[in-house]
């Protein structure tokens, strides 16, 4: 067997199920099945193995699924300084964030391209497990001062992403990937909500919705998150909720926190027959603005037609202007971005309105806008205190309270 016979597993068929396009025009698949799944293990097991970092299984899983339609596998260097210098493709297709394979130089020293190595990350109960077969097409270096003045618009090492870019390999690793087995964490972490875009295009199909919102956070459920989702939902048919669930920030509320916060409410809160859960199992990158239009592009490829952008989306620290998230849309010809995006101001409640607000609609003075920040949200759960009721909802309250207690736990 040859990694060219795996051909017919590019893409599924018919291209795509829904109302729009996938990015690039069709839902990639390098996910194998039965006998090819089990003849590319074999075949793995007598190549050379590549760990990958938490990010790099992440993205493995992505492409596999589709999500990061039309890439194929581990970008070559003509994407890579495109994206990097032009946030585009080489073909002119729009892409942002590099999709790339790391490796240190005595690794990539024992690896000639046209070679075949096995994509691999540690098991916990010890050795490795077994995920991928990748064709190496290329091997290139590549300037990581550059890459993160362009992507993240800073080259401090205090940004996370940053600090994560420095610490990888020098050499990068291009090629397409086959994947036999997906990561681990895909079997035991919210496989119920692990909705690939082939399978959410079918539900948006099944559930008769021709325009789909979709809403990314990495942090709990509030007040202003629910005003957001329910006017966006005011002029689509469904809302996709779809919570990054991959590596973050140490400090960032753990996922299945975030997750059982959603659950809390969406039974009583919202309309069920117009919302569907799913989880992102993306790492988070924090580039801002670069990282918008990244996490539009992916949430077209599952299927839907709108994205909401909020303010300082995928931000971090002050390395991003307010609204810079929004105004990076501009640069693009929308027909080539193909999904919609909606600009959402900051919400929050003002006790005059007495109602969630924005700085659109609310006159009244900043001393009546009820708003708390990540790190004093962070010491009232610490301390076992219910957040504000304008803030967020009690039952989302009580499940935060549990999971600090539960960290704060096997912290100790």
């Amino acid at each position: 067997m040859t990694l060219n016979d795996n051909a017919a597993n590019t893409h599924t068929t018919p291209p795509y199920v829904g109302s729009i396009a996938p990015h690039g025009g069709l839902l990639i698949n390098r996910l194998l099945r039965g006998e090819m799944a089990a003849a590319t293990y074999e075949m793995a097991q007598r190549l050379k193995p590549i760990v990958l970092s938490p990010m790099n299984v992440s993205d493995l899983e992505l492409i596999a699924v589709g999500a990061y339609s039309p890439l194929t596998g581990f970008m070559g260097q003509a994407d890579y300084y495109s994206v990097v210098h032009e946030m585009h493709l080489a073909n002119g297709l729009p892409w942002t964030i590099p999709i790339t394979l790391a490796v240190d130089s005595d690794t990539a020293e024992g690896i000639v391209e046209g070679q075949s190595v096995a994509l691999a990350e540690p098991n916990p109960n010890g050795g490795l497990h077994l995920m991928a077969v990748m064709e190496v097409s290329e091997k290139y270096t590549y300037d990581k001062v550059v890459e993160a003045e362009k992507v993240y618009r800073t080259t401090e090492d205090a940004h996370p992403g940053v600090a994560r870019l420095y610490a990888q390999g020098d050499v990068l690793l291009a090629g397409d990937i086959w994947v036999f087995d997906l990561p681990l964490a895909a079997k035991v972490e919210f496989p119920e909500l692990r909705h690939t875009p082939a399978q959410t295009r079918r539900m948006f199909a099944q559930n008769g919705w021709q325009t789909i919102v979709g809403f990314q956070t990495r942090n709990p459920v509030h007040r202003a998150h629910e005003y957001i989702q329910k006017v966006a939902l005011e002029i689509v048919d469904g809302l996709f909720l779809h919570p990054l669930v991959g590596e973050t920030k140490a400090d960032d509320i753990p996922a299945d926190v975030r997750i059982a916060s959603y659950q809390a409410i969406l039974r009583d809160y919202y309309p069920p027959d117009r919302v569907l859960l799913g989880v992102f199992p993306a790492a988070m990158r924090y580039a801002g603005p670069r990282e918008a239009i990244f996490h539009a592009i992916v949430r077209k490829n599952y299927g839907c037609t709108h994205f909401i952008v909020g303010r300082d989306h995928a931000g971090v620290g002050k390395y991003y202007g307010t609204y810079d998230a929004q105004l990076i849309f501009n640069e693009f010809d929308k027909d080539l971005i193909g999904i919609t995006p909606l600009m959402f101001e900051h919400a929050f409640y003002c006790r005059k309105c007495e109602a969630i607000v924005t700085a659109k609609t609310c006159p009244h003075d900043r001393s009546e806008w009820v708003s708390l920040s990540g790190t004093q949200v962070r010491e009232m759960l610490a301390r076992g205190e219910m957040l504000p009721r304008e803030f967020t909802r009690p039952e989302v309250s009580r499940v935060l309270i549990e999971g600090m207690k539960r960290k704060q736990g096997e912290d100790r």
